[in-house]
């Protein structure tokens, strides 16, 4: 357990207001995790790490769980020093006791300056080293794909994560096309190889040099041909 209701960091007896279950991913867009920008439904970035910390904050409740609601869907990195992993350091002026640095205000198992009855140490695991709320890597980069159906003609642009193979972008196409699985997906009329990354399948990203030579990359988007295994029309 973690303090006292004055000091904000009580757990709460009931399981508080979460989302339904959802399929995790290996990596994650920076869209994706700022999407989830609530006290209810709250991810945050950590050196790379996505956290799900919706089910930490349904179980605290106070100015301990400010910080955390008020990043949600952002990066928490400069919290933290990048050598020990742990929440930064400071030695306090007044006191000259050292303490953690919280510029936003302590959070959720952050210790007091000062001594403090109230406060206990029992909790475990604080939630950065916590694997129970990590869900997955924050992409390296992004990148972005036409999907052109060639049964409907409908096209659809996707920012992926560059590290997915096709089968994970074809999960990402499904709120578009939940038939999607039924489609062969093809490169200049090569079939892909869909447990395979979009580099892996000879389509790299060439955004960077197109943007050497001038070029916008928007309008050189890479596509991938989508056609239906039972319309015998295409082939």
């Amino acid at each position: 357990m973690e303090g006292n209701g004055a000091s904000g960091g009580q757990p709460v007896s009931g399981p508080g207001d979460v989302p339904k279950p959802y399929a995790r991913r290996r990596y994650y867009t920076p869209d994706d995790v700022a999407r989830h920008c609530s006290g209810h439904d709250c991810w945050v970035t950590l050196f790379g790490k996505v956290f799900d910390l919706t089910h930490l904050l349904a179980q605290y409740k106070g100015p301990l769980a400010s910080p955390i609601t008020e990043a949600a869907g952002g990066d928490v990195t400069h919290w933290f020093d990048p050598e020990t992993k742990e929440a930064r350091r400071y030695v306090d002026p007044q006191s000259c006791l050292e303490g953690v640095y919280c510029p936003q205000g302590r959070f959720i198992h952050v210790g007091p300056i000062y001594p403090d009855s109230a406060w206990a140490t029992d909790f475990g695991t604080p939630w950065w080293r916590d694997e129970r709320y990590q869900i997955g890597d924050l992409t390296r980069k992004t990148r972005t794909v036409r999907l052109l159906n060639l049964l409907t003609r409908q096209t659809t642009d996707l920012v992926v994560c560059s590290e997915e193979t096709l089968e994970e972008i074809q999960e990402r196409y499904l709120p578009y096309n939940f038939q999607a699985a039924s489609y062969t997906w093809k490169r200049l009329a090569v079939p892909l190889d869909m447990s395979k990354t979009l580099d892996e399948n000879g389509m790299p990203d060439d955004s960077e040099e197109l943007q050497s030579i001038g070029l916008d990359p928007d309008d050189h988007v890479p596509v991938i041909h989508l056609y239906f295994n039972d319309d015998l029309t295409e082939g």
